[in-house]
């Protein structure tokens, strides 16, 4: 019978015994500061390669994300308690107060103070939470909001 050998973790320095199926590639423990750890580790150098730099930006991979959704169809709405992330940066939102009674509130207060609705809302008629398509899809809300109440174009 072959011994498991025991290795020391890189993040808290404390032994602990490698998933044989590593074959000794494991260098961090299970605990959960130690996984985040080594996710971070293995982004950095991910990132640090030259080929990498710039994957997450530019409209080839907006269109890539595309092809990829068309191809897998209804993919992010698997599990109605999981709300789809966007694959771009995050739009950040205010806090809603709970002490607002939204029954009272008129339509411009709750626009004002729903941005995470109003993001969900648009996310959910494009079918799309690219940032892109939410920024389109505003842009053209915004415009046809401010041609009914007469308030002029939008820059």
């Amino acid at each position: 019978m072959r011994r498991i050998r025991r290795r020391k973790c890189l993040c808290c320095e404390r032994l602990f015994r490698s998933d044989p199926r590593s074959r000794g590639r494991q260098k961090y423990c299970g605990e959960p500061a130690c996984r985040a750890a080594s996710k971070t580790t293995s982004q950095s150098r991910w990132l640090a390669k030259p080929e990498n730099n710039g994957y997450f930006s530019g409209s080839h991979h907006v269109d890539r994300v595309r092809a990829w959704r068309a191809r897998h169809p209804g993919y992010w709405r698997v599990s109605p308690r999981i709300v789809p992330a966007p694959l771009q940066d995050l739009i950040l939102a205010q806090v809603a107060d709970p002490a607002f009674n939204s029954t009272t509130l008129a339509l411009q207060e709750i626009s004002r103070s729903q941005p995470t609705v109003l993001l969900g809302l648009i996310a959910h008629l494009t079918g799309s939470a690219l940032q892109e398509t939410i920024l389109e899809s505003s842009r053209r809300l915004l415009q046809l909001g401010q041609d009914i109440l007469g308030a002029g174009h939008a820059d």
